[in-house]
């Protein structure tokens, strides 16, 4: 009896001492499953521990590169990091492929695309597509926070200041400009002239149901510079068809995108393309479809394209198809998967730009 209430007595001073020690210890997942855990006098089982340690293993299996590198930045910076969408890079991706495109589809018959100016539009892409992430969270930072999906963004969840992200937005701009100013005149009026919508975009989903048109129009504005920024001017036959194709696309993509967000939006009162088409989704994205496997056609055949060129619009072809056919417009998970699939479409033509070009 007497050693019994020694060791209960032990036991709890034991167990008090731990949890001070535990508190003052940077945060783990066994810390937290042990805290959360009272301990009444018996003797703890170390199989929450793995079960929580083997959860905390998955989900950093799960995580992508990008956003492992981010959550593994000092934790001054990873606000910022998240603001840009460091850890989200799709949308640099979608903002490259256009000036990739034009940029090879301008590089002189039998050779590969300047890789110097390739490495400055994926910079330019990488640094504007940030800036434009900063003014649109800056402008909806209230419909962010009622959002589910946005309202744990930095500026929504007020890990950074209004003051902070116009002092990092100056910061952002004036990398743009720097970077901009390495092309010729052409591209760089060219270039300041697409400023306005990217000011504008993030109003448009409080005036019309096609914020997504205009968010085309800005994304793919890069074929109408990559093309001058190695020519020194447009060949509009070639750049047109290209610009077009690729606005149609971008409705295709972030339709399909808006879709994760329709209930939400229809609440605070945002519109988009998704609550415009609802259940007729499929059928306005087939058509967008065409208008951008044709656009892609056009371009080729005005730039001289070879056959590698056409077999790639065929493959992007095909996957569109494939994304109509699979798309439930219901299910998040799907949408998200099929949105950023787009990324292979970009990486497909951009591979046909190549070799078509090489091969002529």
């Amino acid at each position: 009896m007497i050693i019994s209430k020694m060791m209960s007595c032990i036991f709890h001073r034991f167990s008090s001492d731990y949890r001070g020690i535990l508190r003052v210890l940077p945060n783990s997942p066994l810390k937290t499953a042990f805290l959360k855990k009272p301990l009444n006098g018996t003797v703890f089982s170390t199989s929450k521990f793995a079960q929580t340690e083997k959860e905390h293993n998955a989900k950093f299996v799960k995580s992508t590169l990008a956003e492992r590198l981010v959550n593994g930045s000092p934790t001054q910076m990873q606000p910022y990091l998240r603001l840009v969408r460091m850890d989200r890079p799709i949308g640099t991706w979608l903002l490259f492929w256009p000036c990739g495109w034009s940029v090879t589809l301008a590089a002189p018959a039998g050779n590969f695309p300047d890789i110097g100016m390739l490495s400055l539009m994926l910079a330019g892409s990488f640094v504007m597509r940030g800036a434009g992430c900063t003014i649109n969270d800056m402008w909806d930072k209230r419909i962010d926070q009622q959002v589910e999906r946005t309202k744990n963004r930095p500026l929504a969840s007020n890990q950074i200041t209004a003051l902070n992200a116009w002092v990092f937005l100056g910061a952002q701009l004036s990398v743009g400009l720097l970077i901009l100013l390495q092309l010729n005149w052409y591209s760089i009026l060219l270039g300041a002239s697409s400023l306005g919508l990217v000011i504008s975009y993030p109003l448009m989903k409080r005036v019309t149901y096609w914020p997504q048109l205009v968010l085309g129009l800005t994304f793919n504005w890069g074929a109408l510079i990559g093309y001058s920024a190695i020519k020194g001017y447009c060949d509009w036959s070639v750049c047109l068809p290209l610009y077009a194709a690729g606005v149609a696309w971008t409705l295709v993509y972030d339709t399909i995108y808006a879709h994760q967000d329709k209930y939400d939006d229809a609440v605070v009162g945002v519109k988009s393309t998704a609550l415009r088409f609802g259940e007729s989704t499929s059928k306005w994205i087939t058509g967008f479809s065409l208008i951008t496997a044709t656009g892609f056609t056009i371009a080729g055949i005005n730039a001289n394209q070879s056959w590698p060129y056409y077999m790639a619009v065929l493959a992007t072809s095909a996957h569109l198809i494939y994304q109509i056919s699979t798309l439930n417009i219901n299910d998040r998970e799907n949408c998200a998967k099929l949105f950023k699939s787009n990324r292979d479409i970009g990486a497909l033509l951009f591979l046909g730009c190549v070799l078509g070009t090489w091969h002529q």
